[in-house]
């Protein structure tokens, strides 16, 4: 009988990556409340972690605007693959890329480091497509945000 684990493990699946694979960085601190029982931080905080560094570059670049602006980004894919522990309280350097621009969606991947580690301990990936805030539906990605985007692209 083959091995259970074989039949649900992905094959494709790559290993970490250097930072040179990523075009912009944002320091992320972790926080007690972080860590699980196992005493590293959880899984479901490295997506946190995703949005955070994503949304956050874009306020900064001064794209988003998530209290007034007509154009906002929904998630509608989301995946990560673990390589090493974090834990509290180490702090986090967040890359971050753009591997695929279309006319409404973006796939955004994120590679998580250990403060001054060669390596990600963490990567993934997300995909926003870009809505009217009102209606809801798919609009083109405004021109000013497919700029800062084009800058991101690897």
């Amino acid at each position: 009988m083959p091995n259970e684990a074989a039949k649900v493990s992905d094959h494709s699946r790559q290993g970490p990556e250097e930072r040179t694979a990523y075009a912009a960085f944002r320091t992320i601190t972790t926080r007690w409340m972080d860590n699980d029982v196992y005493g590293h931080v959880n899984n479901v905080v490295y997506y946190s972690w995703f949005d955070t560094a994503v949304n956050a570059y874009l306020i900064e670049q001064g794209v988003l605007d998530i209290h007034q602006g007509a154009t906002i980004g929904l998630v509608i894919e989301t995946q990560c693959n673990y390589f090493a522990p974090l834990a509290f309280p180490q702090n986090i350097e967040a890359g971050i890329r753009v591997a695929r621009l279309g006319n409404s969606s973006v796939r955004y991947e994120v590679g998580l480091f250990a403060e001054g580690a060669p390596l990600t301990a963490a990567k993934g990936h997300f995909v926003h497509v870009y809505v009217d805030r009102e209606t809801r539906r798919p609009v083109p990605v405004p021109a000013p945000l497919r700029a800062v985007l084009q800058g991101l692209t690897r």
